[in-house]
């Protein structure tokens, strides 16, 4: 619904969709899956076509096309996140849940869960962690995450209300400013997720390379070891 984003195509958005199960399948085949469309289309055909013996619920609602107008894709991925919450008997069951951007995955998402136990974990990015100039947490990275449910349903259920428009603010602000606000500790993942696939907005693949993903670590630790920061990151 979100026309400033540069894969518009259905053909290539439901092929990524696609390999994007495929992968976390090969990730962790075991878990229970939420495939949740906002734009009307069914999946549940072709989920039962090219995975058979997986545990996937697929869910499908028209977003408002006028309201992401206004307020952009992180309004439409609040309302798909609350139509889930609402319809799914996956997570009604379910303590708490993973969130992944369609179209991703995350290569190391056994080592993000590990151990966890916690309300909420997220990754989010600090400028000038590499400079000399003061580091700042600017935004949370919505792209993944883990959440207990009732946390989330106290916390950003309407995160994505009132956001975009005149405010100029995105989700990834609201998310830090709850964050803020519930003034929480250890949120943020000490190493950070591997994020791939196809983002909708650039319509490309995310270059992943050793050398990248060697920088995010070392980005993550050096601000993990800030005396202002240390508290914000999770501990095993």
């Amino acid at each position: 619904m979100d026309q400033s984003v540069h894969l518009k195509d259905e053909k290539l958005r439901i092929f990524h969709t696609l390999e994007s199960i495929k992968k976390w399948l090969n990730i962790s085949p075991k878990n229970k899956y939420v495939l949740c469309d906002g734009s009307g289309f069914d999946f549940s055909s072709l989920v039962a076509e090219h995975f058979p013996n997986a545990n996937i619920e697929c869910l499908s609602f028209n977003n408002d096309p006028a309201l992401i107008k206004i307020h952009g894709k992180g309004f439409g991925e609040g309302e798909i996140i609350r139509y889930a919450l609402g319809h799914s008997e996956t997570l009604h069951e379910s303590q708490w849940f993973a969130k992944c951007t369609a179209k991703l995955w995350v290569d190391n998402f056994l080592g993000c869960t590990e151990k966890w136990d916690g309300r909420f974990l997220c990754q989010a990015f600090f400028s000038n962690a590499f400079s000399l100039k003061k580091s700042r947490l600017e935004y949370i990275d919505t792209r993944f995450y883990l959440v207990e449910k009732q946390f989330y349903q106290k916390y950003f259920l309407n995160a994505h209300i009132d956001i975009g428009g005149g405010s100029g603010i995105s989700i990834e602000d609201k998310f830090l400013d709850i964050a803020r606000g519930a003034q929480l500790e250890g949120f943020i993942f000490s190493t950070p997720p591997v994020v791939c696939g196809v983002g909708g907005g650039s319509g490309k693949y995310y270059k992943n390379s050793s050398i990248r993903r060697i920088k995010e670590r070392l980005r993550s630790w050096i601000v993990s070891h800030h005396s202002k920061f240390q508290s914000l990151f999770y501990r095993p």
